[in-house]
């Protein structure tokens, strides 16, 4: 079952590409810009699909030195239609020009997230060849021209991003636990512009510990959140404060954290259609709204793309199986029966059987016939991607174990307090 949820997902990552930059789309609808984020994922999933014999060797190196190759030599500077600057890429990149897109924003975190495939790439491909010394030569230079310290903006924590029309934007990464341990871990290993761990430590002290249905847990309610770092990181038995004080893990706590959203489907608070044991997964996903429709007698708000989370909301009755794939790896004894449900289901459907939507709300009513409830006409790159990843460390710990050798990785991780498991055993 999981190596042909492993097969239909690596398909997204072989046709949504342009193969003269090895930019990778945002999601599947026509014309849609290249995310950042989708090609740090990409850089990943080319290191496990060379291990499933997906991709050749020689493919994959191919692959990769071409984006690492376009992202040195594309243009950083301050302009507007430059890609990026100070060594951080925009959020959306034109996926034929390269340039910025959608006016958006110089974004630290999905820089933090492309490196973190980079630094992938660099770590796995460590033969004598001349194009495998070419890809570590190439993604250290993109890592160590990265200016963390610009993007503090004069404070301790590092700020979410840049827009050169108005300059930085008001948000930091500094409240409340989020998908920043792996930026925190970047910009904290940096060999050229680190920052200081004190930004680390006021960030962790903002965390929410709460009680859900009996259970204890530092609180974020979307999946993805529990989720996104540990991609690439392996927070198995390594504690930084927080942890400590607490007497948990990271790991542990999206194991928790997995089994509230679903008892969120059991309990079923809102009446939503669909919710229950393996109906569930509330994550950052597209949805049919935005909408303040009738149902049944009674008035539901629906939402667009928002993130949405258990058990305090936001929730309009969309469901996101990927979201519960990429629990894999915390809590495979619940996690691999929702997974055969959601097969049985689009098997029932006449769709696919691997192919899942990615995203769902049977509450939403359909005047349209032969609709029973909306789905997302699309699929994401940052949806396929964390099914792939998580598959694989779930199978060999591939992806942990090969950033695990990464030195800058080791050192981010010691400087924000982490100590104890496999990091006790590096040198």
């Amino acid at each position: 079952m999981l190596h042909g949820l492993r097969c239909a997902a690596f398909n997204y990552f072989r046709t949504q590409v342009n193969p003269r930059t090895g930019l990778v789309a945002d999601k599947t609808q026509p014309g849609s810009p290249s995310s950042i984020a989708a090609v740090g994922m990409a850089l990943s999933v080319y290191v496990m699909a060379i291990e499933r014999d997906l991709l050749s060797r020689s493919e994959a190196i191919d692959r990769t030195l071409t984006v690492l190759k376009f992202f040195q030599s594309s243009h950083q500077g301050p302009e507007a239609d430059a890609t990026g600057y100070k060594g951080f890429y925009y959020h959306f990149l034109n996926m034929q020009t390269g340039r910025r897109a959608l006016q958006c924003e110089l974004s630290t975190i999905d820089t933090a997230i492309l490196l973190a495939g980079v630094l992938t790439a660099a770590s796995y491909f460590s033969g004598e060849s001349d194009e495998e010394g070419e890809i570590r030569e190439v993604a250290e230079s993109l890592y160590q021209r990265v200016d963390w310290q610009w993007a503090l903006d004069g404070g301790k924590t590092v700020c979410h991003g840049w827009k050169p029309e108005s300059g930085f934007l008001p948000y930091r990464w500094d409240t409340g636990y989020s998908e920043a341990l792996i930026l925190y871990t970047l910009a904290l290993g940096s060999p050229t512009f680190p920052i200081a761990p004190q930004g680390y430590q006021e960030w962790i002290s903002t965390f929410e510990w709460r009680k859900v249905y009996d259970i204890q847990y530092l609180y974020a309610g979307p999946l993805f959140i529990h989720q996104m770092s540990h991609l690439w990181l392996d927070f198995r038995g390594i504690q930084d404060d927080f942890n400590r004080k607490k007497g948990i893990d990271y790991f542990e706590n999206s194991r928790r954290a997995t089994y509230v959203h679903r008892q969120y489907g059991i309990e079923n608070p809102l009446g939503f259609a669909g919710y229950h044991e393996y109906g569930c997964g509330l994550t950052a996903s597209d949805g049919p709204g935005p909408a303040v429709l009738d149902v049944d007698g009674v008035q539901k708000v629906f939402f667009d793309y928002v993130a949405r989370g258990a058990p305090f909301g936001p929730d309009d009755g969309t469901i996101s199986p990927w979201a519960v794939v990429a629990s894999l790896p915390f809590a495979p004894e619940i996690v691999l029966k929702t997974v055969r449900h959601a097969v049985d289901r689009l098997k029932s459907r006449g769709h696919s059987l691997y192919e899942f939507d990615a995203s769902f709300n049977p509450t939403f009513p359909h005047t349209r016939p032969n609709l029973h409830n909306w789905v997302s006409p699309w699929i994401f790159g940052l949806n396929q991607g964390p099914i792939l990843l998580m598959i694989e460390n779930f199978q060999s710990e591939l992806i942990w174990k090969t950033i695990q050798r990464c030195p800058y990785i080791v050192e981010g991780l010691r400087r924000a307090g982490f100590r104890g498991g496999w990091l006790h055993n590096l040198p």
